[in-house]
């Protein structure tokens, strides 16, 4: 197994350290929202190290929405180009953990109705693409079993 480095985020290092501390019944909201977050795990295409992200929860069926957003920063965010690199992760959603695969949403009319999705379950995304100049990307994490 590879090493796990911690965000060097602050908020985001400590985060993940309750959530997947207590298994998933602790840490499983952002910060002072209210609303759930989910930890994905996938591999660092540079570093081969294991990373953990929380992520805004959306859903549709069994599958995950995964937005790009860095809260409309004009790039994307790390984990963006990792999950291109290595589309493997495990998501950890309270106490289940899901192997997945993921995958950007490339068709106009599936990324539109998965961004509804995602924006209905965290409003502030229309706002970080009003703000930005790239398109947010969109990516979808399906059970691989």
């Amino acid at each position: 197994m590879s090493e796990y480095i911690p965000s060097p985020r602050d908020w985001v290092a400590e985060q993940v350290e309750l959530y997947e501390g207590s298994q998933g019944t602790e840490g499983l909201t952002l910060r002072d929202t209210g609303l759930p977050v989910i930890i994905v795990t996938n591999r660092g295409r540079k570093t081969g190290a294991v990373r953990k992200t929380p992520l805004m929860r959306a859903k549709d069926g069994n599958s995950y929405i995964l937005v790009a957003s860095l809260g409309g920063a004009p790039k994307h965010p790390v984990w963006y180009h990792n999950l291109k690199a290595e589309p493997n992760v495990e998501i950890r959603d309270e106490t289940e953990v899901h192997a997945m695969r993921v995958r950007e949403v490339v068709d106009s009319a599936e990324r539109k109705r998965l961004w509804d999705i995602a924006v209905a379950a965290y409003p502030p995304y229309q706002e970080y693409q009003d703000k930005t100049d790239r398109v947010i990307p969109v990516f979808i994490a399906e059970p691989t079993r």
